[in-house]
């Protein structure tokens, strides 16, 4: 059995915010990045007083809500935090959910390449938060290198179906503009993916 793993959050009911249909999001605690307008900071905070579930815990939890997910099309969302910072958790959830639930991930792609080849074929649908693609800019927001993203988006192009992932592409102020964030839209067309979020960080309360 694995070892139960913190989370920052487990919030059930949610319709069209990640993925389709009633979802439950389930946020992991970890994250690699340490972004200057952290939506979650409590997921590189301390994780002493967190809950903490197995797979087989959390899916007992959750399965309340399994007439919902069949339903509508729903499932669980894993965000966090990383999810794919625990592929080993998420492959487990899915033997014990089966096929009938949709399960997202909400991910930043900023993880070994191993991590995501090993879920591919237990996930739905994903929801990929790039920052920005360009180098120098993400390294300022993130404090992290960009070069595990690229090499991720690249694979998830080519291993998994383009219209099942949405691409966040948001406008960060004081670190990208209208002109960057259209520039990276159209680096990842050339990757083949065609569905993005656009929107613009609110930074009050936020920064990092």
């Amino acid at each position: 059995m694995l070892q139960a793993a913190p989370f920052i959050g487990i919030i059930r009911h949610r319709i069209g915010i990640d993925g389709d249909g009633v979802t439950t999001l389930a946020a992991f605690h970890g994250c690699p990045l340490h972004c200057r307008y952290c939506l979650n900071p409590s997921c590189l905070g301390s994780a002493e007083r967190l809950r903490c579930l197995t797979p087989e815990q959390l899916y007992e939890e959750v399965r309340i809500d399994q007439l919902y997910f069949l339903a509508t099309g729903g499932g669980v969302c894993f965000g966090g935090g990383e999810p794919l910072l625990r592929p080993d958790y998420l492959i487990r959830f899915r033997e014990l959910c089966g096929a009938d639930w949709q399960l997202t991930l909400e991910t930043s792609l900023n993880v070994p390449e191993e991590n995501l080849q090993a879920v591919l074929p237990h996930v739905n649908a994903f929801i990929v938060d790039i920052k920005d693609l360009h180098p120098e800019i993400y390294q300022q927001y993130t404090g992290q290198p960009i070069t595990r993203l690229l090499r991720n988006l690249e694979h998830l192009a080519g291993h998994f179906p383009t219209q099942q992932v949405v691409v966040r592409v948001p406008l960060i102020p004081d670190y990208n503009t209208d002109d960057d964030r259209a520039w990276s839209v159209e680096q990842l067309q050339a990757y083949g993916f065609e569905r993005f979020d656009k929107f613009t960080y609110r930074t009050e309360g936020n920064r990092q």
